[in-house]
């Protein structure tokens, strides 16, 4: 029971640093801030997210037009390509990078501010840290997580079209002609709050494991530790839970 405990608090405390921050926008909206952790953030995920969305992609094509042979359909990838890779995959992997990169980066800063005493120091002086760190951090990985949405998209559909096309032997035209045989307009836009929320929770773990840190350096490595496992478990969870309900809010396309 004190882990089921501790796992209560520990939501719980995730929970409340995503609602504090969201209503420290009240004080005003730090620009200069947020501007450089949407810099930081995207320095550090653009490039490993295109490298991993390209051979991703490269799989799922590899698989699908492996079957799509078998059946005779191999002028449908393209159809299957769309709904796996921008309904499903890229919302995912973006929140993936943008926890393991840019997450742990505010892990650890936040929490080498709490155990130098800064954080406290901006307390006494009258300076919310909610709002002037931890606020601009969660708009700017929910912003750069739509960003790089697309990015990690339009890499996997080229990925895709590489295994299809040159390698399977697939045409060009047949390939993009399938998209809008399955997918359609509402797919877009789930993929596009999909990364919006994954890129918020993300941010609002990492602040919270980071904010309340507490001891040495080695406390510090342990709250980047759990603020990646436990963002991994929670965006999953989270995913499935927005699919059902976007399945049993939006009909596919027939």
């Amino acid at each position: 029971m004190p882990s089921l405990k501790n796992g209560v608090e520990q939501l719980g405390g995730v929970t409340s640093m995503g609602i504090d921050g969201a209503l420290a926008i009240r004080k005003g909206f730090p620009f200069s801030e947020f501007i450089q952790q949407c810099w930081f953030i995207a320095k550090v995920t653009s490039v490993p997210v295109v490298l991993i969305s390209i051979p991703f992609g490269v799989i799922i094509a590899l698989h699908v037009g492996s079957i799509a042979q078998q059946i005779g359909a191999e002028s449908h990838i393209g159809a299957a390509m769309v709904l796996a890779i921008v309904r499903e995959a890229s919302p995912v992997a973006t929140a993936l990078l943008i926890a393991g990169a840019g997450g742990s980066a505010m892990t650890a800063d936040l929490g080498s501010r709490r155990i130098r005493s800064e954080l406290d120091a901006m307390e006494v002086m009258g300076v919310d840290p909610i709002h002037r760190l931890v606020l601009p951090r969660l708009f700017a990985a929910a912003l750069v997580a739509v960003l790089l949405n697309g990015i990690v998209s339009v890499a996997g559909i080229m990925g895709g079209w590489v295994m299809t096309v040159p390698v399977q032997g697939g045409t060009s035209g047949a390939y993009f002609a399938s998209f809008t045989e399955l997918a359609h307009l509402p797919d877009l836009w789930s993929a596009t709050v999909k990364a919006v929320i994954f890129g918020y929770l993300a941010a609002a773990i990492a602040c919270w494991y980071g904010y309340n840190a507490k001891g040495g350096p080695k406390a510090v490595g342990d709250a980047v530790n759990r603020a990646v496992v436990l963002t991994f478990v929670v965006l999953f969870f989270v995913n499935f839970i927005l699919t059902a309900l976007y399945f049993n809010i939006v009909p596919p396309k027939v």
